[in-house]
């Protein structure tokens, strides 16, 4: 089967592609944008490029004429929409490329994808539409009108647009709510990215509220399981699906397990949280488990392990 991959340079998009590339053809597009290292998408791109049953091509996904041309020419099966805008406090202060990427980019990817009768299409959402909810467990039928930062409204944006064009058009569209996804070729600018280096570094680390916010931190590898079964699974209309951990932790809980994992004491300053940030997240995965249940999760000290092994690997740090 061919299945094209939007945000393949990403970090899910790299380890989504590596998984379906064992039996799929994959047809992978990116930017390659500057928000963070760019070397960093460059050297996961390397490593895919490595497979010969693996195509690359460089285009914004809001640039439509040239989005057009590569889905004529590849005639994908399915689609698997991951390039996204992300940043949720940066959203605040530069929400244009939020709107061009998150909303029309999807736009342009729906629109092909109704052309050219595109069996089904899985895209990227994230718990960030949960918003402020101060409810434990967040469920999928929660309330979700009230997003707290640009990226959040955009990732609301555009379940709602798959909605509708699920509804309109008659194909399968699923929608996936990440939450704080983290593993080896890991974002940067991601919590237990930043921290680890900067406890290697020996710089300070802001923490929110004394440490007090809860995370429900998710292992790429089981996320990466949830996405490959949900792919074979047969859905006639848009369905949302929570992929989490289900299991949050405090920050200050997180940083211990860092400390005692690497043996150096980190340097934390803390401050308040700013209007952006969520005080819990909490994935209710009841609604996957149903089609698709996993037992043996990734333990975070488990998952932490493997992302320090791969950071000292990285980095060339021999200690």
């Amino acid at each position: 089967m061919r299945i094209l991959v939007t945000g393949c340079a990403g970090f899910i998009g790299m380890h989504l592609c590596l998984k379906l590339l064992k039996i799929h053809e994959i047809i992978g597009i990116d930017n390659i944008n500057s928000y963070y290292d760019t070397k960093l998408k460059k050297n996961r791109l390397k490593i895919l490029n490595k497979n010969k049953k693996f195509s690359f091509f460089k285009i914004d996904i809001s640039n439509k004429k040239k989005l057009n041309y590569i889905f004529k020419k590849t005639k994908p099966s399915i689609v698997i929409h991951l390039a996204s805008e992300v940043g949720v406090r940066n959203s605040s202060i530069n929400p244009t490329p939020y709107i061009e990427t998150n909303i029309v980019g999807f736009f342009n990817i729906l629109e092909n994808c109704k052309k050219l009768k595109i069996k089904k299409l899985l895209y990227a959402s994230s718990s960030s539409v949960y918003g402020s909810s101060n409810k434990k467990k967040f469920s999928e039928s929660f309330y979700t009108d009230n997003p707290i930062s640009i990226y959040s409204a955009s990732k609301k944006a555009t379940e709602i647009l798959a909605a509708a064009y699920s509804y309109l058009y008659n194909f399968s569209i699923i929608g996936l709510r990440f939450f704080t996804v983290y593993g080896p070729f890991g974002r940067p600018d991601m919590a237990i990215f930043k921290f680890v280096d900067s406890i290697y570094n020996k710089k300070k680390i802001n923490i929110f509220e004394r440490g007090n916010l809860e995370r429900d931190f998710t292992y790429i590898d089981d996320l990466i399981f949830y996405i490959d079964k949900l792919i074979l699974k047969k859905f006639t209309k848009h369905e949302v699906f929570n992929i989490g951990n289900s299991k949050p932790v405090k920050v200050i809980e997180l940083i211990k397990l860092l400390e005692q994992s690497i043996g150096i004491k980190a340097k934390l300053q803390f401050s308040k949280a700013p209007k952006t940030e969520i005080f819990r997240t909490w994935s209710d995965n009841s609604k996957i488990n149903k089609l698709v249940f996993f037992k043996n999760k990734t333990s975070l000290k488990k998952g932490v392990k493997n992302f320090i092994n791969w950071y000292k690997f990285y980095k060339g740090i021999k200690i």
